[in-house]
């Protein structure tokens, strides 16, 4: 009889050690423990060692490390009726474990999905060159969209980022021709400007030629001296206009005689 006594003994020290044992858990610096008791929410507790009463209490463990999520590429047409596809990462953390598992069945596909939508409605209000050349502000709106609807989940999204912006073969043409006129337009105004500017030069230049005759003379010699540098056959002589001036005055001042008509 007392072997029977001392067997039940054991076998209810061993069933109290195997319930000891399992019902601790030990929780990771980033992880929190969400505690229901007979179903109804108690307590969030952890990091580090949480007694968890096997039959009566529940836990469900959350990662508070940020997550980093790859939004599937979206069709989007933007404001001008041009058809892309655009991709993105959504970078969000859970800030309130009560919150993740309570209000959303799944806090990762909502996230996720809700991610989708976002970016198709907010690039949809754009135009393809403020896609292209804003992503920047692109990225901030759509991060503060999802956080601001998120926050009843218990989710911060503390980034987003726009990863591709993929366009067909068309319209891909289409911007080379586009960027290839507008750098020949920027290459006449810039040749236009400098002409503009010899222009102003060469006046300014003239002006301080015109002062001093010596300087107009070394000039010429200059010029003549370059002239000769060069392995040419052609033969420069600069005659000053002043020179001309007494000629052509002769020439202008001098009497027209009248011609006779032809006799019959």
């Amino acid at each position: 009889m007392m072997y029977d006594f001392n067997l039940g003994l054991g076998t209810v020290l061993l069933i109290l050690i195997a319930l000891v044992v399992g019902s601790i858990r030990i929780l990771r610096e980033y992880e929190r423990g969400v505690i229901f008791m007979l179903g109804r929410f108690w307590k969030v507790k952890g990091p580090g060692l949480v007694i968890v009463i096997p039959g009566i209490q529940q836990m469900v463990k959350v990662d508070l490390r940020v997550v980093t999520m790859d939004v599937p590429s979206q069709d989007v047409i933007s404001r001008d009726n041009v058809s892309v596809k655009v991709n993105a990462i959504v970078f969000f953390r859970v800030v309130d474990p009560e919150k993740a598992i309570i209000q959303v069945e799944n806090y990762m596909v909502a996230t996720s999905q809700l991610a989708q939508t976002t970016l198709r409605a907010v690039l949809g209000k754009h135009e393809l060159d403020e896609m292209l050349a804003e992503r920047e502000r692109l990225n901030l709106d759509v991060q503060q969209i999802l956080d601001a609807q998120t926050d009843a989940w218990g989710i911060k999204v503390t980034n987003v980022e726009i990863k591709h912006v993929d366009l067909n073969e068309t319209m891909v043409r289409a911007i080379a021709r586009q960027a290839e006129a507008e750098r020949e337009r920027r290459a006449k105004v810039i040749h236009a400007e400098g002409e503009k500017q010899a222009a102003e030069s060469l006046m300014e230049a003239a002006e301080m030629l015109s002062r001093q005759p010596a300087a107009m003379q070394l000039r010429y010699l200059q010029t003549l001296t370059q002239v000769a540098g060069e392995k040419s056959s052609t033969i420069v002589f600069p005659v000053p206009v002043d020179l001309l001036k007494g000629f052509l005055e002769a020439g202008g001042s001098r009497p027209v005689m009248p011609t006779r008509p032809p006799q019959a």
